[in-house]
């Protein structure tokens, strides 16, 4: 079960928020790496309407000087002179701020190595920023377990040690600096299992059927994410090798104490924003509809992104959002828990949001409460 974690802000007063190119004050200088893809997209949305983090720079080795403005036109209003810096004026910064908070949108497998890079930078000058991970180059506690999956050495397995992977809800306290936020599809599966398991509430063999929307493959153009053949279709790919099952396991077992199976098979919709998953499992014991909506509202009680109802969540209701819709029904032997969430927020940039201003001792909602705008 989770724990109440709201905390009162460091430094004073609570800013009563910024106009366009208005700083707030108590400001936390933010960091994204990685700038250009729609994760890094998301979070500068994030950070541009948060009352305490204030950008500081956005790096990308790949468009140092160009405008930020150029790669996410709708975000022009809030940063139409802001530009993308390289990875050394990123360094610099780093070693010249007391309280950072970096954001890693960088890809997997380039991601550690950065982070390792500008952690090392940051001790050499006494600062500690506070990194989290959006990358999956973290989730793993070994660089073995990493190589299996992604095939290939891992690039700081000596940083392992100082990163954890879990979703808020799943962790009262977090023991180490930095966070793995996990993957998209993981979050909504593991708001779905962990329950089930931490309450002993079914048999640890789960079985998950995903539908992730076209963002969630990235911003590169490829023939999961090209519309003319994703619209108006519906397709299963790595049907029980997904790379995030072996995730979702170790994520589960952290979280609940409970080894369990999952056979995960994901689906490709002809939708941008969002991810729907279907958790099936047998019941530990007989157990109505009404048992499992009141168990999963008294585990998430205390987690305010958390909404249980008996209405089967729907993508729009979330997309855009931190928010997660969960709902579930029996039938007295077999449960299934169905999860919406959206995958640039929840499952990516709002994760990473959330967990920052819990380590910086902001409320835990902080920036991330907007509701839906519902007709996407």
């Amino acid at each position: 079960m989770t724990e109440s974690r709201e905390a009162t802000p460091e430094g004073g007063s609570r800013p009563e928020g910024r106009g366009a190119g208005a700083e707030p004050r108590n400001a936390i200088a933010a960091v994204v790496l990685g700038g250009t893809g729609y994760v890094a997209g998301e979070l500068l949305r994030l950070i541009a309407a948060h009352p305490r983090l204030t950008l500081a720079a956005v790096m990308s080795d790949s468009q140092p000087g160009e405008p930020l403005a150029d790669a996410f036109p709708h975000l022009a209003a809030v940063y139409g002179d802001t530009r993308f810096k390289p990875q050394a004026e990123v360094q610099g910064l780093l070693a010249h701020a007391p309280q950072c908070a970096v954001f890693s949108a960088a890809p997997h497998g380039v991601s550690a190595q950065l982070i390792d890079s500008l952690l090392t930078g940051a001790a050499s000058t006494g600062t500690r920023p506070r990194v989290v991970d959006i990358s999956a180059d973290f989730r793993f506690r070994s660089a073995a377990d990493y190589e299996r999956v992604y095939k290939h050495p891992h690039g700081a397995p000596a940083r392992l040690k100082e990163f954890t992977c879990a979703v808020p809800e799943h962790l009262a306290k977090l023991e180490t600096a930095h966070v793995a936020h996990p993957g998209c599809f993981s979050t909504a599966t593991l708001l779905a299992s962990v329950p089930l398991l931490s309450m002993e509430l079914a048999v640890p063999a789960l079985f998950v059927s995903g539908v992730t929307g076209s963002t969630g493959s990235g911003r590169k153009p490829v023939s999961g994410t090209h519309h003319p053949l994703r619209h108006s279709d519906l397709y299963a790919y790595n049907v029980l090798t997904h790379r995030h099952a072996p995730e979702i396991t170790a994520c589960a077992r952290a979280a609940s104490g409970v080894e369990a199976e999952f056979a995960f098979v994901p689906h490709s919709g002809p939708f941008a924003r969002g991810i729907h998953v279907t958790v099936q499992a047998q019941l530990a014991r007989p157990l109505d509809t009404a048992g499992v909506l009141a168990a999963l509202r008294e585990f998430y009680a205390r987690s305010p992104f958390v909404r249980v109802s008996g209405t089967a969540p729907r993508v729009k209701d979330v997309a855009t959002t931190n928010y997660a819709h969960l709902s579930a029904a029996s039938n007295g032997r077999t449960v299934a828990v169905m999860c919406a969430i959206d995958n640039l927020n929840k499952g990516a940039a709002g994760g990473a949001v959330q967990w920052m201003n819990r380590m910086l001792g902001l409320p835990e909602t902080e920036g991330l409460t907007a509701p839906a705008p519902g007709w996407t």
